[in-house]
């Protein structure tokens, strides 16, 4: 794709996105040299950056997994990022091909991408929108084509909320979604976190603010307001490899670097 190109797209290129960036980490191929250059100094300061970006990608899998275990068969999944192996729709389909699945985010190139991954399945569908603003999301013609809120919905919130500082008010952002929800729907949520870490977090954190992508990293106490109104379920707020793993754990759960729920409404 030519400068010109990336600009009509809306693609900028003198700085890292966090999307791209993240897809990098668990080892995508949509990210540029800008993104990798960014990557590489986060490693360099938090060697463990890979690890947790990987591990929260696994918790995502076993969160929708459980939904769609107990009969829920739409998602929506807010700053979605990358479409990469293993992405919501597959997981889900796989359990019921009949699933819809509606991705959210505003980065072009992950838009771009999951159009064309998503271009022959008819129940799942990507909306280019800023998931700061909800009214604007669940009004998108897309939205209202595939999803219907008098039925249970789980929404996922993966690794979204610590880029929403506090001024921007996360809680209310997610009570948005939270109040067209129909009983029974679920709210899956992972934010990075101080709890258990140290000074490398304290030096990537740094970097982030110097990207102009700042982070906002939360205790489980703070994890746990954000999910007001929805009953959070066993086994609470946890390191996100502690959210019913599939097997025993082999790293210590504190460097995950991430906190997971799971609230039932």
């Amino acid at each position: 794709m030519s400068d010109d190109e990336h600009a009509k797209r809306g693609v900028d290129l003198e700085r890292p996105n966090a999307a791209r960036v993240y897809d990098y980490l668990i080892g995508g191929k949509l990210n540029y040299a800008v993104d990798r250059a960014f990557a590489d100094r986060i490693l360099e300061v938090l060697p463990s950056a890979r690890h947790m970006a990987l591990v929260n990608r696994a918790w995502l899998r076993r969160a929708v997994r459980f939904a769609a275990d107990r009969g829920v068969r739409q998602f929506l999944d807010i700053g979605s990022g990358m479409p990469t192996v293993g992405h919501v729709h597959e997981v889900v389909q796989a359990i019921d091909p009949a699933s819809k699945v509606v991705y959210v985010d505003n980065e072009p190139i992950a838009v771009t991408h999951s159009e064309i991954v998503l271009e022959d399945n008819e129940n799942a569908a990507m909306v280019q929108a800023d998931a700061e603003y909800p009214d604007e999301v669940l009004a998108h013609p897309t939205t209202r084509a595939m999803l219907d809120f008098g039925d249970p919905v789980m929404v996922i919130m993966a690794a979204f909320v610590h880029f929403i500082p506090d001024e921007r008010d996360p809680a209310g952002l997610i009570a948005k979604y939270a109040d067209v929800l129909a009983p029974g729907s679920y709210l899956a949520l992972s934010s990075a976190t101080w709890d258990g870490q140290g000074e490398e977090s304290r030096r990537s954190v740094a970097l982030y603010e110097q990207s102009g992508t700042p982070l906002t990293l939360r205790s489980s106490d703070e994890l746990r307001a954000l999910a007001d109104g929805f009953e959070i379920l066993p086994p609470g707020v946890v390191f996100t490899p502690e959210w019913r793993p599939d097997e025993p754990l082999e790293d210590p759960p504190e460097r995950s670097g991430g906190l997971a729920l799971v609230g039932r409404k």
